[in-house]
């Protein structure tokens, strides 16, 4: 059965991990990959990545992707939303930070922050403007 409106937002703005898909151009299928993301509901859906990676600049070229997330308990239950970039940004160490707050627990998030800094190079900030979602809770 198809999740509301409601329901789907508020299930997207649950920290799940997402699988990300983007087109990998002709005679390719897209790239898929997991990634933390942020929504809120009613709002655009965001990633923090590495801004030279392949993914950004997939997601660039093809101005649109995918967020899937998904459980199996205690019912299965998915929304994938898709739709056009929103913008992006370079990233700063308070979004870098905002997302390791989703995920991680309190104490881990100054270590993460700190090597996510040091190691992952220019990062970058995209939006995603939710233009179609499919969505299911098959319990």
């Amino acid at each position: 059965m198809a999740l509301s409106t409601d329901l789907r937002e508020q299930f997207l703005a649950e920290p799940h991990v997402a699988a990300l898909a983007v087109s990998a151009g002709p005679d390719r299928g897209p790239l898929t990959v997991p990634i933390w993301y942020g929504y809120t509901p009613g709002g655009t859906a965001w990633i923090v990545t590495q801004a030279a990676s392949r993914k950004a600049r997939l997601i660039e070229a093809a101005g649109r992707f995918s967020l899937l997330v998904d459980r199996l308990s205690p019912t299965v239950r998915y929304v994938s939303v898709e739709g056009p970039v929103a913008g992006s940004r370079p990233a700063t160490p308070d979004d870098v930070r905002a997302m390791a707050e989703r995920y991680l627990p309190a104490d881990a998030v100054p270590g993460y922050v700190e090597m996510s800094l040091a190691e992952h190079g220019a990062q970058v900030v995209v939006h995603l403007r939710p233009e179609h979602w499919l969505s299911a809770d098959l319990g």
